[in-house]
């Protein structure tokens, strides 16, 4: 199974985005626009990870999530990977407020991971994939775009374990643990 740690944010937080973006996705339609059901903070990717290491990860999740207090993020700004937009492959809006104790759960996360034996997680960058690009693009003057949205502040209370179906990139929420530090 192919396994992620990630917070999802309220509808009323995805509705704001949707229709700061709605605009954009139609001046930029060769990029893949994420859908607003897939919209979500990775905090830790786990990759691809067998039965054993998904048993073994559950309650370590649930233990670190239980060790977190409730986090106040909102979305601002926006940018690309790879860096400076000149070759996009992703397009993003970043993630504000509590960020040290959010780096701290997703090196919580990741390393629950390793100990469940699921593979090493990717290094942690909070961000909100908006579009991925076919190709290398340059997309400067849509983060330009973007980077004049500031959203309203909400509450990340819980990290959910999702199942990533590829290649249609469907999720499947498999469980969800409070924050509660």
């Amino acid at each position: 199974m192919r396994l992620f740690a990630a917070l999802v944010p309220p509808a009323e937080i995805l509705d704001e985005l949707d229709a700061y973006t709605a605009p954009l996705r139609k001046e930029w339609p060769e990029l893949r626009w994420a859908g607003r059901e897939l919209w979500h903070v990775t905090v830790a990717f786990y990759g691809e990870t067998d039965e054993r290491s998904y048993e073994r990860l559950l309650p370590r999740l649930q233990r670190s999530a239980s060790r977190t207090p409730v986090l106040n993020l909102s979305f601002a700004g926006a940018g690309a990977f790879p860096g400076g937009g000149v070759h996009a492959r992703v397009v993003w809006t970043g993630v504000y407020g509590d960020r040290r104790p959010l780096a701290q759960l997703a090196a919580s996360l990741a390393a629950t991971g390793r100990r469940a034996g699921a593979p090493d997680p990717k290094p942690f960058r909070p961000h909100l994939t908006l579009a991925r690009c076919r190709v290398p693009t340059d997309v400067r003057t849509l983060t330009e775009r973007l980077a004049s949205f500031a959203g309203r502040p909400w509450q990340a209370a819980s990290v959910a374990l999702i199942h990533s179906q590829m290649p249609r990139a469907a999720y499947e929420t498999l469980t969800s643990y409070p924050l509660s530090g």
